[in-house]
């Protein structure tokens, strides 16, 4: 069983008052934990509100997929989608694949990093085109891969920059409010809250 499947399985009660007590038991004035960099995008995508899908093949993210449009009564609807490989890829569903975002019901794209110390998904314009994050559908589908965990953000744009010498692509930004916040502060002031699926496919 894979490290990703053991992390995501849901946990007994007893498992998490075990953990609570454990974190109300350090100090806090002792050191934080380190946490591996896939725990740690673990934890704080789900703290964020994300939905996570781990997945060990590319029949596991078809069918990963597959229940989110059953979930979401997502058949046969718009879809907003720049990529053409990913439009080729998940054929089959009768999905309206398109390219405007104002008619679609949730928008579908891969991503450029996973960004662990934030639990944020960054982003460019390879996936975004020039569209800002509020023209865009409330529901997000984002499938990754493994191997694009990075540590933070600065990572990140490091990667970002050595995989497009000759072009850098322009609209960089991170995705990490999944769910409406209750009250709004001035740390979240302009901050876009999607509703966002991750499909994350083990390629390492």
């Amino acid at each position: 069983m894979s490290l990703f499947r053991k992390l995501f399985f849901s946990k007994s009660k007893s498992d998490e008052t075990k953990e609570d007590l454990q974190t109300q038991a350090r100090s806090k004035y002792m050191p934080e934990i380190n946490l591996p960099i896939d725990e740690s995008f673990m934890f704080n995508f789900k703290k964020n509100g994300g939905k996570f899908l781990y997945c060990d093949s590319e029949d596991e993210v078809l069918d990963a997929f597959d229940k989110i449009l059953l979930e979401n009564d997502w058949y046969e609807k718009n879809v907003c989608c720049f990529d053409i490989n990913l439009s080729h890829r998940f054929t089959g569903y009768n999905l309206n694949f398109a390219a405007t975002a104002n008619t679609a019901d949730f928008f579908f794209a891969s991503c450029e990093y996973l960004i662990a110390d934030s639990g944020a998904i960054l982003i460019s314009s390879n996936q975004l085109r020039e569209k800002k994050m509020h023209e865009l559908p409330d529901d997000f589908i984002i499938l990754a891969s493994t191997s694009q965990l990075v540590q933070n953000i600065g990572e990140g744009l490091k990667g970002i920059k050595e995989k497009n010498k000759n072009a850098i692509p322009s609209n960089i930004t991170t995705i990490k409010n999944f769910e409406p916040q209750k009250e709004k502060d001035f740390m979240s002031y302009g901050n876009t809250t999607k509703n966002l699926y991750l499909l994350l496919l083990e390629d390492l």
